[in-house]
């Protein structure tokens, strides 16, 4: 299904929102069926609440031969690990020191990487970290490679490349946050962005995985006074781009919630479901806070066959707003937009 029929459907997903003046039938049924979801939900929170992974802006999920893998921020990048995408363990730190580099690109930071995200590429694993300080925009996005994720493994090791791109006073942009994307051609993307001018997207060398020129387009995608932690996922002919609204790492107090829109480029433009440009500040609500899940962020989908995993953090309000993994099943509704399954508001959930 290619882009025009991507662009089709996006157009009568706009009439209809027009024609309904903004009531969904999708979100009526529902409502009508809330007690039962509701029950459903509770017996599975209740059964699994304890096993929540603390992870703060999980990578999207990959797999190195028959474990589950993600990386989170944390000092010298954490990593989790996991058989069955309910049960993780902590996995060793990406790195035994920070790289010299990112002391000097950012004055102050002392190893504590933020929001990295994961891709296995041919015969090795990309990764991409952020590196910045609170409230400032001297920020870089640096990558490591390795062979494996396994350490068990003779030629396991992580290698750095330095910087794939950094942001500083004179840029409206701020480079932290990034998703690694590939596109149906098979061109590799980088989306990024926190707060000033939105949310950005450069081309990768795929041979390399750094910036394809240094003086590439950097494309600008979506934009809100509160925005960042973006991701990009194709499916059947488009592209969906999610992202964060509101604020982070507040505990109970945080107020993110994610938004998403579809283009048939990778490029954009980005429209939500009222056929609004999220650079024009759309972004159709996806999920958001709901009892003890607080301030759900940083979305990323891992694929199967047919099947379809969404993975982010959230708040846990029963734990005094610690940080969490969420792993919930992902389908898509007749219109193509992605939707959460009714049968899993818990955490970890495979099934």
């Amino acid at each position: 299904m290619g882009a025009t029929t991507c662009l089709s459907r996006m157009i009568l997903g706009v009439c209809f929102a027009v024609t309904l003046s903004g009531y969904s039938v999708e979100q009526g049924a529902a409502r009508a069926s809330e007690p039962e979801r509701k029950s459903k939900a509770d017996t599975r929170i209740e059964r699994r609440r304890e096993r929540g992974m603390v992870v703060h802006d999980p990578s999207t999920i990959v797999k190195c031969k028959d474990e589950y893998w993600l990386f989170a921020t944390g000092s010298r990048i954490a990593s989790r690990r996991s058989k069955d995408l309910v049960e993780w363990q902590a996995g060793p730190r990406v790195f035994a020191s920070p790289p010299a580099w990112t002391t000097k690109a950012v004055p102050g930071n002392r190893g504590y990487f933020w929001a990295p995200d994961v891709i296995h590429l041919k015969d090795r694993y990309l990764l991409y970290y952020s590196v910045s300080r609170w409230s400032t925009k001297t920020s870089a996005i640096g990558l490591a490679t390795n062979p494996t994720l396994d350490p068990a493994e003779p030629d396991y090791r992580w290698t750095d490349h330095g910087i794939v791109i950094r942001s500083g006073d004179r840029d409206d942009f701020n480079a932290i946050d990034p998703a690694v994307a590939q596109d149906q051609p098979g061109n590799l993307w980088l989306v990024f962005g926190s707060f000033w001018s939105g949310i950005k997207l450069i081309q990768l060398d795929p041979a390399t995985g750094i910036r394809i020129t240094p003086d590439s387009p950097i494309h600008s995608l979506a934009y809100h006074e509160s925005i960042e932690a973006p991701f990009i996922y194709h499916h059947k002919g488009c592209y969906y781009l999610f992202v964060n609204w509101g604020l982070c790492c507040r505990g109970v107090n945080s107020t993110y919630n994610i938004r998403i829109g579809r283009s048939a480029d990778i490029t954009g433009l980005y429209i939500d479901k009222n056929g609004v440009n999220m650079l024009a500040e759309g972004g159709s609500l996806f999920l958001e806070t709901k009892g003890q899940f607080i301030g759900p962020g940083h979305a990323g989908i891992f694929s199967q066959g047919e099947k379809h995993w969404l993975s982010y953090h959230y708040y846990d309000g029963s734990r005094r707003g610690r940080a969490t993994l969420a792993v919930r099943p992902l389908q898509w509704d007749p219109d193509g937009w992605p939707q959460l399954s009714d049968q899993s508001d818990s955490t970890n959930n495979k099934d």
